[in-house]
């Protein structure tokens, strides 16, 4: 269904993503609505892969508004070993997908981001292509589904510095009762990046975005909103 209550025909491909001849290559999904006005790169967090029952849930509903996405395996969850590879990996995977969705999908702008950890390492890929220190992408805005500012009680922004030398939109999808993300701290820190940060606060979420009973929401609900706001802030950033 799309936000307005009309069905959407969609394709879903699985396709590989290759990063050198030492690590290989980690599988990819597309999931396309025939409508598509976007395609989003999107990464999983640290904990889960692409099909996790979240990410499956929001691509849906991200191709209910009309953005594709296409979602990877970091080479840790590819091989199912339980530690996060390095940052260097991690980048290179990030900026391997996202030739590869360009590739795959030439005439859609592409955005990219993702749930947690992927988020983060898709800012910091970007940021050093900022420093020159990576090709030129042709991504035009970041998603972050839940911005790890840091770990659980220990506060600080060291994780978000590099979000200096990011020179395009950037939205952030936050929690209010998400651990990971101070919103005392990240607050003031958007209000840094300037006209380039986008905070939507989702009252009552946590990291998974999970709501209580007592709110009244569901997840589902919350979902939708999610997708909605990418939908709306979209159109700002192309």
């Amino acid at each position: 269904m799309t936000s307005n209550g009309t069905s959407m025909k969609h394709t879903i491909k699985t396709l590989t993503v290759r990063l050198s001849d030492r690590i290989g290559e980690v599988e990819a999904l597309l999931l396309r609505p025939d409508a598509a006005e976007w395609l989003l790169v999107l990464a999983h967090g640290a904990g889960a892969g692409m099909r996790h029952p979240f990410m499956e849930s929001l691509a849906r509903e991200l191709a209910a508004c009309r953005i594709a996405t296409f979602r990877y395996q970091f080479p840790y969850m590819q091989q199912r070993r339980g530690r996060p590879d390095s940052p260097t990996v991690l980048t290179a995977t990030v900026r391997a997908a996202v030739r590869t969705a360009a590739a795959t999908a030439p005439h859609l702008p592409l955005l990219a981001g993702g749930k947690s950890l992927g988020g983060r390492m898709t800012s910091l890929a970007l940021s050093e292509e900022a420093e020159g220190t990576g090709d030129p992408s042709p991504v035009r805005g970041l998603v972050f589904v839940g911005f790890p500012l840091h770990a659980p009680g220990r506060s600080g922004t060291e994780r978000a510095e590099h979000l200096a030398r990011v020179m395009m939109p950037m939205l952030f999808l936050q929690g209010t009762r998400d651990k990971l993300a101070d919103l005392t701290l990240l607050r003031p820190l958007c209000t840094r990046l300037g006209r380039r940060a986008t905070l939507h606060v989702v009252e009552g979420a946590d990291h998974s975005f999970h709501m209580p009973k007592r709110s009244g929401r569901t997840d589902p609900e919350i979902l939708r909103e999610l997708a909605r706001t990418v939908e709306l802030w979209a159109q700002g950033a192309g």
